[in-house]
């Protein structure tokens, strides 16, 4: 974990084990009944301050399911990844980027300048497909 100006607290190290710990996105308020049920007695409001401090520091990924902000520590930490996310199960798959010139191609016929992206592609898994419709 890095951090680089910020210092180190008893509650930033509980969110980080308390993420470590995950397999899969998760949401402030998930993360805040596990770190109270684990005796980590850490507010709602820290816990959102916590994760977007890790997230700005580039230590989480970020993606939005359902109205919900979720937090994952990736597997492919401080390399550029997006995302791809079923809307039906929340299962999230990192992918490799497109050739990044694209990016900056689309954006000079514009008029902008890149200096930062995120791309997150919503739709359905395999699984949420092939299973059948609830009526």
């Amino acid at each position: 974990m890095t951090t680089s100006a910020s210092r180190k607290t008893r509650q930033k190290d509980a969110v980080w084990q308390a993420l470590r710990a995950q397999d899969d996105f998760v949401s402030a308020q998930d993360l805040y009944t596990v770190l109270n049920d684990s005796g980590s007695h850490i507010g709602l409001a820290t816990v959102y301050r916590q994760l977007s401090a890790l997230h700005l520091s580039g230590n989480l990924d970020c993606i939005e399911h359902g109205g919900v902000r979720l937090y994952r520590i990736c597997a492919a930490q401080r390399r550029h990844h997006h995302h791809l996310v079923c809307e039906s199960c929340g299962r999230t798959v990192e992918i490799t980027p497109p050739d990044g010139g694209w990016l900056d191609s689309v954006a000079q016929a514009y008029g902008f300048t890149v200096s930062s992206h995120t791309l997150e592609v919503y739709g359905l898994c395999g699984d949420c497909q092939a299973a059948p419709v609830e009526q």
